[in-house]
């Protein structure tokens, strides 16, 4: 099966994962979609996780290494960083944020989240 064809047969299932209010549906999206070796997969999921607005979901595209704002396709990189920056409610993604450049081990991830959270600041 060709990645195209992958991509068409997931986005449906990231979508309604996306809209499924039950919290295990961003453990699903994070073990399936964020780890998939294919950037389309993975930037349609990190939108989705941004979509939800919630702490886990955010969590997953802002503090992981390697998922989200942190991958290492600029696409997805980028496509999760317009996410955040088109969201009503800002609120929980800023302090996630705030708590990923206070607290978090790794330098890279730290730095990624300044940016953003300046980018956020601006918007």
């Amino acid at each position: 099966m060709t990645d195209k064809k992958i991509v068409k047969n997931v986005s449906n299932i990231i979508e309604g994962l996306g809209m499924n209010p039950n919290p295990e549906s961003i453990s699903i999206l994070e073990d399936v979609g964020t780890n998939s070796r294919i950037d389309a997969i993975r930037e349609m999921t990190s939108r989705a996780l941004v979509r939800k607005n919630s702490p886990d979901s955010l969590k997953v595209v802002i503090t992981n290494k390697g998922k989200g704002i942190n991958d290492m396709s600029t696409v997805v990189a980028m496509s999760t960083i317009n996410e955040l920056l088109s969201l009503e409610d800002k609120t929980e993604a800023i302090q996630i944020l705030t708590d990923t450049v206070e607290m978090h081990t790794d330098e890279e991830v730290r730095d990624n989240a300044r940016s953003v959270k300046a980018l956020m600041a601006l918007s």
